[in-house]
Protein backbone atom coordinates (compact mmCIF):
# COMPACT_ATOMS: atom_id res chain seq x y z
CA UNK A 1 0.00 0.00 0.00
CA UNK A 2 2.62 2.72 0.97
CA UNK A 3 4.40 1.96 -2.74
CA UNK A 4 0.95 2.47 -4.80
CA UNK A 5 0.74 5.83 -2.38
CA UNK A 6 4.56 6.71 -2.97
CA UNK A 7 3.69 6.47 -7.22
CA UNK A 8 0.37 7.91 -7.00
CA UNK A 9 2.60 11.01 -5.31
CA UNK A 10 4.74 11.13 -7.60
CA UNK A 11 2.41 10.80 -10.47
CA UNK A 12 0.68 14.01 -9.34
CA UNK A 13 4.11 15.76 -8.44
CA UNK A 14 5.33 14.87 -11.68
CA UNK A 15 2.26 16.48 -13.62
CA UNK A 16 2.55 19.25 -11.40
CA UNK A 17 6.54 19.76 -11.77
CA UNK A 18 6.65 19.06 -15.34
CA UNK A 19 2.98 18.89 -17.02
CA UNK A 20 4.46 15.23 -18.07
CA UNK A 21 5.72 12.15 -17.11
CA UNK A 22 2.29 10.90 -14.96
CA UNK A 23 1.52 8.16 -16.96
CA UNK A 24 5.17 6.79 -17.31
CA UNK A 25 4.35 5.93 -13.62
CA UNK A 26 0.73 5.00 -13.81
CA UNK A 27 0.60 2.08 -16.07
CA UNK A 28 4.07 0.24 -14.46
CA UNK A 29 2.80 0.87 -10.82
CA UNK A 30 -1.10 -0.56 -11.75
CA UNK A 31 0.46 -3.79 -14.32
CA UNK A 32 3.28 -4.43 -11.76
CA UNK A 33 2.24 -3.34 -8.02
CA UNK A 34 -1.51 -3.21 -8.28
CA UNK A 35 -1.83 -6.28 -10.34
CA UNK A 36 -4.22 -4.93 -12.96
CA UNK A 37 -4.07 -6.65 -16.71
CA UNK A 38 -2.56 -4.13 -19.20
CA UNK A 39 -5.50 -3.48 -20.53
CA UNK A 40 -7.05 -1.99 -18.18
CA UNK A 41 -4.25 -0.31 -16.61
CA UNK A 42 -3.98 1.73 -19.54
CA UNK A 43 -7.64 2.70 -19.54
CA UNK A 44 -7.41 3.37 -15.27
CA UNK A 45 -4.30 5.09 -16.16
CA UNK A 46 -6.11 7.60 -18.62
CA UNK A 47 -8.58 8.15 -16.17
CA UNK A 48 -6.72 9.02 -13.64
CA UNK A 49 -3.87 11.39 -15.70
CA UNK A 50 -6.91 12.77 -16.94
CA UNK A 51 -8.54 13.77 -13.82
CA UNK A 52 -5.05 14.93 -11.96
CA UNK A 53 -4.21 16.83 -15.18
CA UNK A 54 -7.67 19.10 -14.99
CA UNK A 55 -6.58 20.12 -11.24
CA UNK A 56 -2.83 20.44 -12.20
CA UNK A 57 -4.47 23.04 -15.04
CA UNK A 58 -6.06 25.03 -12.67
CA UNK A 59 -4.03 27.41 -10.68
CA UNK A 60 -1.56 27.76 -14.23
CA UNK A 61 -5.19 28.89 -15.84
CA UNK A 62 -5.33 31.44 -12.95
CA UNK A 63 -2.19 32.18 -13.20
CA UNK A 64 -2.74 33.03 -17.50
CA UNK A 65 0.08 29.98 -18.00
CA UNK A 66 -2.11 28.43 -20.83
CA UNK A 67 -2.05 29.29 -24.42
CA UNK A 68 -5.30 28.09 -25.44
CA UNK A 69 -4.39 28.90 -28.89
CA UNK A 70 -2.18 26.18 -28.83
CA UNK A 71 -4.73 24.07 -26.83
CA UNK A 72 -6.68 24.01 -29.72
CA UNK A 73 -4.10 23.86 -32.40
CA UNK A 74 -2.99 20.62 -31.15
CA UNK A 75 -4.95 18.99 -28.54
CA UNK A 76 -8.09 18.79 -31.41
CA UNK A 77 -5.53 16.27 -33.86
CA UNK A 78 -4.37 14.46 -30.70
CA UNK A 79 -7.96 13.65 -29.43
CA UNK A 80 -8.65 12.51 -32.96
CA UNK A 81 -5.07 10.70 -33.00
CA UNK A 82 -5.94 9.10 -29.64
CA UNK A 83 -9.43 7.40 -30.87
CA UNK A 84 -7.32 5.99 -33.62
CA UNK A 85 -4.52 4.44 -31.37
CA UNK A 86 -7.38 3.49 -28.78
CA UNK A 87 -8.92 1.63 -31.91
CA UNK A 88 -5.64 -0.34 -32.86
CA UNK A 89 -4.80 -0.75 -29.18
CA UNK A 90 -7.79 -3.47 -29.36
CA UNK A 91 -6.39 -5.57 -31.95
CA UNK A 92 -2.91 -5.84 -29.84
CA UNK A 93 -1.72 -7.51 -26.79
CA UNK A 94 -1.38 -5.97 -23.53
CA UNK A 95 2.38 -7.51 -23.76
CA UNK A 96 3.08 -5.51 -26.99
CA UNK A 97 1.54 -2.39 -25.73
CA UNK A 98 3.57 -2.73 -23.04
CA UNK A 99 6.97 -3.06 -24.89
CA UNK A 100 5.56 0.21 -27.37
CA UNK A 101 5.19 1.69 -23.88
CA UNK A 102 8.87 1.18 -23.09
CA UNK A 103 10.07 2.50 -26.39
CA UNK A 104 8.06 5.21 -25.60
CA UNK A 105 9.75 6.02 -22.48
CA UNK A 106 12.83 6.08 -24.53
CA UNK A 107 11.88 8.60 -26.84
CA UNK A 108 10.87 10.72 -23.66
CA UNK A 109 13.86 10.53 -22.22
CA UNK A 110 15.82 11.50 -25.59
CA UNK A 111 13.01 14.36 -25.55
CA UNK A 112 13.62 15.66 -21.76
CA UNK A 113 17.05 15.57 -21.87
CA UNK A 114 17.66 17.95 -24.98
CA UNK A 115 18.08 22.09 -24.98
CA UNK A 116 14.91 23.13 -25.05
CA UNK A 117 15.32 26.47 -26.73
CA UNK A 118 14.42 29.77 -25.73
CA UNK A 119 12.18 30.14 -22.78
CA UNK A 120 12.14 33.69 -21.98
CA UNK A 121 8.89 35.26 -21.21
CA UNK A 122 9.70 37.70 -24.26
CA UNK A 123 9.13 34.91 -26.24
CA UNK A 124 5.42 35.13 -25.63
CA UNK A 125 4.77 37.86 -28.00
CA UNK A 126 5.73 35.81 -30.55
CA UNK A 127 3.84 33.27 -30.80
CA UNK A 128 1.92 33.91 -33.08
CA UNK A 129 4.40 34.93 -35.61
CA UNK A 130 7.03 31.83 -35.33
CA UNK A 131 4.00 29.33 -34.98
CA UNK A 132 3.99 26.09 -37.24
CA UNK A 133 0.15 25.66 -37.09
CA UNK A 134 0.27 22.49 -39.81
CA UNK A 135 3.37 20.97 -38.13
CA UNK A 136 1.48 21.36 -34.63
CA UNK A 137 -1.66 19.61 -35.86
CA UNK A 138 0.68 16.79 -37.77
CA UNK A 139 2.64 16.34 -34.76
CA UNK A 140 -0.67 16.69 -32.48
CA UNK A 141 -1.90 13.61 -34.51
CA UNK A 142 0.80 11.76 -34.23
CA UNK A 143 1.34 12.22 -30.34
CA UNK A 144 -2.77 11.15 -30.26
CA UNK A 145 -2.13 8.01 -32.00
CA UNK A 146 1.14 7.00 -30.11
CA UNK A 147 -0.24 7.73 -26.50
CA UNK A 148 -3.66 6.11 -27.28
CA UNK A 149 -2.14 3.38 -28.24
CA UNK A 150 0.28 2.86 -25.22
CA UNK A 151 -2.06 4.94 -22.73
CA UNK A 152 -0.20 7.71 -21.77
CA UNK A 153 -1.06 11.41 -21.65
CA UNK A 154 1.83 12.33 -23.82
CA UNK A 155 3.39 15.68 -21.77
CA UNK A 156 6.36 14.79 -22.28
CA UNK A 157 5.91 14.72 -26.23
CA UNK A 158 3.80 17.72 -26.18
CA UNK A 159 6.40 19.73 -23.92
CA UNK A 160 8.92 19.91 -26.51
CA UNK A 161 6.91 20.94 -29.34
CA UNK A 162 5.13 23.40 -27.76
CA UNK A 163 8.62 25.18 -26.52
CA UNK A 164 10.28 24.44 -29.91
CA UNK A 165 7.66 25.01 -32.21
CA UNK A 166 5.32 27.63 -30.64
CA UNK A 167 8.29 29.30 -29.23
CA UNK A 168 6.45 29.74 -25.56
CA UNK A 169 8.10 30.18 -22.46
CA UNK A 170 8.91 26.25 -20.49
CA UNK A 171 6.04 26.97 -17.70
CA UNK A 172 3.40 28.22 -20.07
CA UNK A 173 4.12 25.39 -21.96
CA UNK A 174 3.47 23.06 -19.14
CA UNK A 175 0.27 24.84 -18.32
CA UNK A 176 -0.41 24.02 -22.14
CA UNK A 177 0.73 20.41 -21.85
CA UNK A 178 -2.20 19.87 -18.94
CA UNK A 179 -4.78 21.45 -20.78
CA UNK A 180 -4.48 19.05 -23.82
CA UNK A 181 -3.60 16.20 -21.76
CA UNK A 182 -6.68 16.56 -19.90
CA UNK A 183 -8.42 16.34 -23.51
CA UNK A 184 -6.62 13.63 -24.81
CA UNK A 185 -7.13 11.59 -21.30
CA UNK A 186 -10.61 11.99 -21.53
CA UNK A 187 -11.60 10.69 -25.35
CA UNK A 188 -8.74 7.77 -24.70
CA UNK A 189 -10.67 6.50 -21.04
CA UNK A 190 -14.04 6.46 -23.57
CA UNK A 191 -12.85 4.44 -25.88
CA UNK A 192 -11.07 2.16 -23.72
CA UNK A 193 -13.63 2.16 -21.41
CA UNK A 194 -15.85 0.84 -24.85
CA UNK A 195 -13.53 -2.02 -25.19
CA UNK A 196 -13.03 -3.17 -21.60
CA UNK A 197 -17.45 -3.39 -21.61
CA UNK A 198 -17.73 -4.58 -24.66
CA UNK A 199 -14.79 -8.12 -23.58
CA UNK A 200 -16.64 -8.46 -20.19
CA UNK A 201 -13.91 -5.82 -18.46
CA UNK A 202 -14.12 -2.78 -16.58
CA UNK A 203 -11.72 -0.41 -14.58
CA UNK A 204 -11.45 -0.61 -10.84
CA UNK A 205 -13.11 2.74 -9.54
CA UNK A 206 -11.55 2.22 -6.25
CA UNK A 207 -8.40 2.27 -7.59
CA UNK A 208 -8.90 5.42 -10.12
CA UNK A 209 -10.11 7.52 -6.80
CA UNK A 210 -7.35 6.45 -4.76
CA UNK A 211 -4.94 7.01 -7.40
CA UNK A 212 -6.47 10.59 -8.16
CA UNK A 213 -7.27 11.97 -4.46
CA UNK A 214 -3.46 11.29 -4.09
CA UNK A 215 -2.27 13.00 -7.37
CA UNK A 216 -4.42 15.62 -7.58
CA UNK A 217 -2.34 16.72 -3.63
CA UNK A 218 1.05 15.97 -5.38
CA UNK A 219 0.20 18.22 -8.42
CA UNK A 220 -0.59 21.13 -6.18
CA UNK A 221 2.38 20.26 -4.12
CA UNK A 222 4.73 20.01 -7.62
CA UNK A 223 3.25 23.57 -8.53
CA UNK A 224 3.89 25.44 -5.49
CA UNK A 225 7.32 24.22 -5.97
CA UNK A 226 7.32 24.76 -9.72
CA UNK A 227 9.33 28.35 -9.46
CA UNK A 228 11.87 27.25 -6.76
CA UNK A 229 13.64 24.23 -9.42
CA UNK A 230 15.71 24.46 -11.87
CA UNK A 231 13.90 22.92 -14.38
CA UNK A 232 16.30 21.56 -16.47
CA UNK A 233 17.83 19.95 -13.59
CA UNK A 234 14.98 18.60 -12.80
CA UNK A 235 13.81 17.14 -16.26
CA UNK A 236 17.56 15.70 -16.57
CA UNK A 237 17.02 13.61 -12.65
CA UNK A 238 13.21 12.52 -14.20
CA UNK A 239 14.71 11.64 -17.24
CA UNK A 240 16.85 8.98 -15.12
CA UNK A 241 13.96 7.71 -14.00
CA UNK A 242 12.08 7.23 -16.74
CA UNK A 243 15.11 5.29 -18.29
CA UNK A 244 14.89 2.84 -15.17
CA UNK A 245 11.13 2.05 -15.58
CA UNK A 246 11.44 1.91 -19.37
CA UNK A 247 14.63 -0.67 -18.91
CA UNK A 248 12.21 -2.60 -16.37
CA UNK A 249 9.38 -2.59 -18.73
CA UNK A 250 11.28 -4.16 -21.77
CA UNK A 251 13.40 -6.26 -19.88
CA UNK A 252 10.27 -7.66 -18.42
CA UNK A 253 8.01 -7.93 -21.09
CA UNK A 254 10.64 -9.25 -23.52
CA UNK A 255 12.66 -12.39 -21.62
CA UNK A 256 9.27 -14.61 -21.67
CA UNK A 257 9.11 -14.35 -25.34
CA UNK A 258 12.92 -15.04 -25.75
CA UNK A 259 13.53 -17.77 -23.28
CA UNK A 260 10.24 -19.35 -24.77
CA UNK A 261 11.63 -19.23 -28.68
CA UNK A 262 13.19 -22.35 -29.59
CA UNK A 263 16.50 -21.51 -31.46
CA UNK A 264 16.23 -21.14 -34.88
CA UNK A 265 19.05 -23.80 -35.78
CA UNK A 266 17.33 -26.24 -33.61
CA UNK A 267 14.00 -25.48 -35.24
CA UNK A 268 15.11 -25.97 -38.94
CA UNK A 269 17.33 -29.26 -37.69
CA UNK A 270 14.14 -30.66 -36.46
CA UNK A 271 12.07 -29.68 -39.26
CA UNK A 272 14.08 -31.50 -41.65
CA UNK A 273 14.74 -34.85 -39.57
CA UNK A 274 11.00 -34.60 -39.59
CA UNK A 275 10.14 -34.34 -43.61
CA UNK A 276 13.31 -37.08 -43.47
CA UNK A 277 11.39 -39.58 -41.49
CA UNK A 278 7.55 -38.98 -42.87
CA UNK A 279 9.58 -39.58 -46.70
CA UNK A 280 10.73 -43.01 -45.92
CA UNK A 281 7.53 -43.86 -43.89
CA UNK A 282 6.17 -43.39 -47.58
CA UNK A 283 8.40 -45.36 -48.87
CA UNK A 284 7.80 -48.21 -46.91
CA UNK A 285 11.22 -47.68 -44.46
CA UNK A 286 9.75 -47.24 -41.49
CA UNK A 287 11.11 -49.07 -38.49
CA UNK A 288 9.52 -49.99 -35.52
CA UNK A 289 11.64 -49.62 -32.46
Amino acid sequence: MLIVFIGALTIGLSLGLLGSGGSAITVPVLVYVVGHSPKESVAESMAIVGLISIAAAIPYAKSKDIDWNSVWIFGIPAMIGTLLGAWLAGFSSGELQLMVFGGVLLLAVTLMVRKPGPTGDDCRSEIARDSAIWKMAIEGSVVGVVTGFVGVGGGFLIVPALVLMRKIPMRLAIGTSLAIVTIKAAVGFAKYEHYLLTHGMSVDTNTILIFSVVGIFGSQLGWKINTHLDQRRLRQVFAGLLTAIAIFVLVREASPLLMSKPKPVDAIENARLSKIAEVACREGKCRLE
